[in-house]
Parts: C-alpha cells; structure tokens; sequence
C-alpha cells in the first residue's frame, strides 16, 4: 500500500502563496496607501490642495494616537473598547480642573497633566481588571467603555465643557511649518511607538505574550505586567489625544468626543498589518492605515456620501484585512 504525496509543484505553490500572503501582510498598507493618493491626485484636483491634505492629517491625528496604543494592546493579545469613552472622560476632568486655575499657561499645563494622569489611570483600572481579575479583555472595556461615557455625562450634565483660557485653543490649533501640531505630535508618538517596539525589551516581550502567552510564562516573563502595561500606554495616549482635541475646540461634548473612535483605532491597526490574534504588528503600519482610513473619509466627503455610511467601509476594510491575516 502506498502513500500519496503532493507533488514538488503542489508544495512549491503552497510555499509561494504563503509568501505572497506574508508579502502582502507586511508590505500591503504602504502600497496601498501609495496607490490611494496617486488615485486621489490625479482624479481629484481638491484632493491635492494644501489645506485638504493639512485637513486629512488633523483629522486623522486624535484617533491616530489612540490607534497606537490600541496596537501595543492587539500586539499583546487584548482589546480596548474603552478608549473613545476613556479620551471624552479624561479630556472633561481635564477641562474642569483647567478652568479652576486663574494663569491662561499654568491652566493649559494643569490640562495637560490631568488628562494624561486621568488617561493612564483608566488604563490602568482595564489592565488590573484583565490581569488581577482574571476578566476577559472584551469584557473589561465593553463595561469600563459605559462607565467612562456614563461618568462624562454626568459631570458634563450631558452637556458641552468649555475652556474659559483662548490660550488652550491656541496651543490646540498651533501650526508648526505649516502642519497643524497634532499631526506632528502623531509622527513623533509613531516614531517613539515603533521603537519600543522593536528595540527595546518591552516591545520584545509584548510581541511574545500575544504570540503564545504560556511559552512566555515559562520564558519568565511577567505576562500580567507586560499585558498591564499595554493598557496603560493606551489609556496615556487617550489623554494625549483628549487634550489635542479639547484644544483644538476650545471644549469637549460629552455625548460626541471620541464616539466611534476604537472603532477608528482597530481599523487603523488592522489595516496597518497588526495581527488580531496578536504577537505581531507594527506602528508605522498602523500610520500607514490610519492614513488611509482619513483619505477613504475625505474622498467619501468630497464625494457627498452620508457620514453615517462611512461606517459601513470601515467594517468591510477591517472585515477584508482580517480575512487576509487568516490565510497566513
């Protein structure tokens, strides 16, 4: 009796459609990206005026820092559903604690510390409920997700906090070479981001507790630190992004700031080649997404298509991405 073997050509194609998969997963986005705004210049002179494209990096900054936490969190095997609420409820105790203070600059610092500080709290409180608590990820910030939103509400009596100080506007609204400062705090946290990634311990241990957190354990790595900490740099992030986008407005609504925006984060890191099983994934990558996500939104805008379909896109994109990990 004798076995069947595939044949040489047979393993060979297999091998070759790995790699092709493997290629497009790793090098899809940056040409995607590329190919998207040659598309975009040639067939839409809009597109290529300055300030639209000054208007895309603004636009794409405040969920963009957010999407780098949220890719240190799918890196090392979580979820963070939390991180719209947790900006709206960070960037309103920020607001509050700023109008206490009479000095327009010593305001606008206070704003900044209390943001970040409240920030890396409530991304602390999601990672010891997930490592001391032993709760799933998903659970966790589905429910601190309608805790953060709800606490707004309620110290913003559902309402609109406003800055008194013009001075956080300004540092909100600041232009720096012609680029506005959010997109030029996003490259820098991009950069930072990417290094520790790749460079350091820490990212090395990330990308190895998403990959196989039990081989981990018995490596001696602090699995519960390491998926903490993750929750921690997203919850800071949050804060960075709420004070950009309350100083940007001058103010914060408390039912709109951040709605959709782990939704925006996700998508970003998906599409940017971060793995949803986790263990692998990159925050240049996930620039490169959330790039494309704001160009998709800016030529869905010029194109007069509803926002409340644009939804429906980036659930095929992140759907499409998905699909494309799952046969590596």
């Amino acid at each position: 009796m004798t076995t069947a073997k595939p044949s040489s050509a047979s393993a060979a194609s297999a091998v070759w459609r790995q790699r092709a998969l493997g290629w497009l997963s790793d090098y899809g986005p940056y040409i995607a990206l590329a190919v998207l705004l040659v598309a975009c210049a040639i067939s839409s002179p809009s597109f290529r005026r300055p300030q639209n494209l000054i208007n895309i990096t603004r636009q794409i900054s405040y969920s963009g820092i957010i999407a780098i936490g949220m890719t240190f969190v799918i890196i090392g095997g979580g979820i963070d559903l939390s991180v719209g609420s947790l900006l709206a409820f960070a960037g309103s105790v920020g607001i509050i604690a700023m109008n206490h203070c009479d000095n327009p600059a010593l305001a606008v610092a206070v704003a900044i510390v209390v943001s970040i500080a409240v920030g890396a709290s409530c991304g602390a409180l999601n990672g010891a409920l997930i490592t001391v608590g032993k709760i799933p990820p998903f659970i966790v910030t589905l429910g601190t997700l309608s805790i953060f939103r709800s606490l707004t509400l309620y110290i913003a009596n559902a309402g609109l906090l406003t800055s008194k100080h013009d001075l956080f506007a300004r540092f909100g609204g600041a232009i720096i070479l012609g680029i506005p400062l959010p997109a030029w705090l996003l490259l820098v946290l991009a950069i930072i981001g990417a290094i520790i990634l790749q460079q350091t311990r820490l990212g090395r241990y990330i990308c190895a507790v998403g990959s196989n957190e039990r081989v981990a354990r018995y490596a001696a790595i602090n699995t519960n630190l390491i998926k903490f900490s993750t929750y921690v740099i997203a919850g800071f992030l949050a804060g960075i992004s709420a004070v950009m986008l309350g100083g940007r407005l001058s103010s914060l609504s408390s039912t709109t700031a951040g709605l959709s925006y782990e939704l925006d984060a996700i998508a970003a890191a998906i599409i940017g080649g971060t793995a949803m099983a986790g263990g692998r994934g990159s925050v240049i990558g996930t620039l490169a997404g959330a790039l494309i996500l704001g160009i998709v939104s800016n030529v869905l805008d010029m194109w007069g298509v509803s926002v409340n379909l644009q939804g429906t896109v980036k659930g095929v994109v992140i759907i499409i991405a998905v699909l494309i990990q799952r046969q590596r």
